[in-house]
């Protein structure tokens, strides 16, 4: 249990170093901006309401994505598993 823990405060940790929050915030617009037009993208181009949730969502989840792998990886490439 206390190796899992310092394994999750060791990942909290990279995933908020800069390096990672600037990698995975680019990814996050790309990916994000992407999916909002697939599954958005007439209410957009019609100017109707969209779900503001799922906006929200599909920025959110290529964030946490994308810093947690980044985070995994480098911790895997540390030592720390």
């Amino acid at each position: 249990m206390l190796e899992s823990a310092a394994l999750m405060r060791t990942l909290l940790q990279i995933a908020c170093s800069g390096k990672v929050v600037k990698n995975s915030l680019l990814i996050a617009v790309v990916v994000g901006s992407v999916l909002n037009l697939v599954n958005q993208g007439e209410a957009i181009l019609a100017g109707v309401g969209v779900s503001w949730a799922h906006v929200a969502m599909n920025y959110l989840v290529p964030y946490c994505v994308a810093s947690y792998s980044a985070a995994k990886n480098e911790a895997t490439s540390r030592g720390n598993q």
